[in-house]
């Protein structure tokens, strides 16, 4: 008898236990850090869908600026091809990622100086759509990653917090890793007159 109701006790003490024991927020976090993701990458996408419109307008402005084109162009397919797994956000696929996207960066910016020398270019009404839809996804770029960073960093307390690390230990639910400044961000550009 002493038996049957201690298993009654465990069938049901089983389940409250696991209910506090973090799991089901753990698993809600991993969800907000995985959408969180998909944003990062549906803005550098709305990016990398500018870019054709852009080269093919400064393209017949800017005739003898072809080695600009071509590193923009080349730096947009090769950041395509790079795609994370909201799965596998390690540190690895994260540094992996974010390089691509900086050499798409780097170009665009090259290609955005280049056009300093061609004012009949910055006049068209295209070109200037083109920047101002740039200028707006970069910063949506910034803001998702912000708030990816963000959830990461609730997602990992919460991971590494006790006694959730003990849950999260024996279900899977490692640290994940947020965007960190790209190399160089600490040193301010030289302004010079």
């Amino acid at each position: 008898m002493k038996k049957i109701v201690l298993s009654i006790i465990a069938l049901f003490a089983v389940p409250i236990i696991f209910s506090s024991c973090g799991y089901n927020s753990m698993v809600q976090l991993d969800e907000d850090v995985k959408t969180k993701w998909n944003q990062v990458e549906t803005q550098y996408q709305r990016r990398s869908d500018l870019i054709p419109n852009l080269v093919s307008t400064v393209k017949g402005a800017a005739k003898f600026e072809q080695n600009t084109l071509t590193a923009v162009v080349e730096a947009r397919a090769k950041a395509s091809q790079i795609t994370v797994d909201p799965n596998k956000l390690t540190a690895e696929n994260i540094e992996k990622f974010q390089a691509a996207q900086g050499q798409v960066g780097q170009a665009l910016s090259r290609l955005m100086v280049l056009t300093e020398n061609y004012p009949e270019l910055k006049a068209t009404q295209q070109f200037s759509d083109l920047s101002a839809q740039l200028e707006g996804t970069e910063n949506r770029i910034a803001v998702a990653r912000k708030d990816f960073n963000e959830s990461v960093q609730v997602y990992n307390t919460k991971v590494r917090s006790f006694p959730n690390n003990l849950t999260a230990g024996m279900f899977g639910f490692a640290p994940k890793t947020g965007f960190k400044a790209e190399a160089g961000a600490e040193k301010a550009p030289t302004v010079a007159f």
